[in-house]
Formats: C-alpha cells, sequence, structure tokens
C-alpha cells in the first residue's frame, strides 16, 4: 500500500508514536522501550501501539529508522582534514550529549542475539559512517578507505565511550594527522 492511500490518522499515528519511542530510546535507552510507555508517552492505547508494533523489537526498530533518517552531518568543504575534523567533532558531540551512546550500548548488548538487531547494529553504522568514508573516497585510494575509517570512528567511540573521556577537538585534531598523513609526509 503506498504512504498516499493511508488515512491520514493512521499516518499521524505512527508518526506520533515512533516519534514517542524514538524519544524514549534516546532519553533512557533499549530497556525503557516498552508498549506500555510508549503508548503513555504517544497518547494512544497499548492496543494500538501493538497493532502497529507487535514486539519491543519493532519498535527500537522503528526507532533506529528515525534516528538514521535524522542523521545529520556537516557539509563537506573539499578539504580532507577539516572535513574529518568537523565530521568527527560532530561524532563526538553526539557521544558527549548522552543520547548515542545509550542508543548504541542497547544494540550493541544485544547484538548477536537477534539477526534484527545485527540489522540495526549496520544501519546505525552505515548511517553515522556515510559522510565519512565519502569523504574518504573522495582523497584516498580505495583500499585505505575502510581501514581508516575503522580507525577514526574506532578512537573517537573508544575515548568518549570505553575511557569515558569527552573526545576535544584537540584530540579529534591529533587523531586525524595520526591516521591520515599530511601530503607532505605521504
Amino acid at each position: 500500500m503506498e504512504q498516499e492511500d493511508v488515512d491520514p490518522r493512521v499516518l499521524r499515528t505512527r508518526r506520533d508514536v515512533v516519534e514517542a519511542a524514538t524519544r524514549l530510546f534516546l532519553e533512557e535507552g533499549w530497556n525503557a522501550v516498552t508498549h506500555a510507555e510508549v503508548a503513555r508517552r504517544s497518547g494512544y492505547s497499548k492496543v494500538t501501539v501493538y497493532a502497529h508494533w507487535p514486539t519491543r523489537l519493532d519498535l527500537v526498530r522503528a526507532s533506529v529508522g528515525r534516528i538514521c533518517d535524522e542523521v545529520d552531518h556537516p557539509a563537506p568543504t573539499g578539504d580532507l582534514r577539516a572535513d574529518l575534523i568537523a565530521g568527527l567533532t560532530d561524532f563526538a558531540g553526539d557521544l558527549a550529549d548522552g543520547h548515542l551512546d545509550r542508543v548504541l550500548g542497547g544494540v550493541f548488548e544485544r547484538s548477536g542475539s537477534d539477526p534484527v538487531v545485527d540489522e540495526l547494529r549496520q544501519q546505525l553504522y552505515e548511517a553515522g559512517t556515510r559522510a565519512l568514508e565519502a569523504v574518504l573516497r573522495a582523497h584516498l585510494p580505495a583500499g585505505d578507505v575502510q581501514p581508516s575509517l575503522a580507525m577514526l570512528v574506532g578512537g573517537v567511540l573508544v575515548r568518549g565511550v570505553f575511557q569515558g573521556r569527552p573526545p576535544s577537538r584537540a584530540f579529534v585534531e591529533d587523531l586525524v594527522d595520526r591516521v591520515i598523513p599530511s601530503p607532505q609526509e605521504g
């Protein structure tokens, strides 16, 4: 059924419920996303929520979809170093505000438990790294893109999540300079 063929009330219900589930997921994490709490926050009955999203995983999947649809990356300028620093600083900010680490934590914790969770992990990674990957592809040989992306994103992730220290701009600049040598060094 095409989106335009759906009753506007159904579209509004879906929008409101997914918005409530997404806010809940971002604010409190995976365990907080229950049919009862999503129904309460969205103003719809549990019966309505269950009718469209029969499982908690369906609610989480819809939330991850919304999060990925709303990913906003800095616009590339064509300057490799500046674009990487801007993108990684943006990522660091998303980690520092506490929302992204709750989402990633819930997905990482459940990875390997269900193929849908593994798809969500991949979806989050692709949406979050798409712009950085495009920047790297524009400047590096194809074989260097994925290793460089892993080192850059991994460095910010380790610093922010595992070490519990916000990745400062100075940290990001140093990381970029260590992973991507300047043209005169290359």
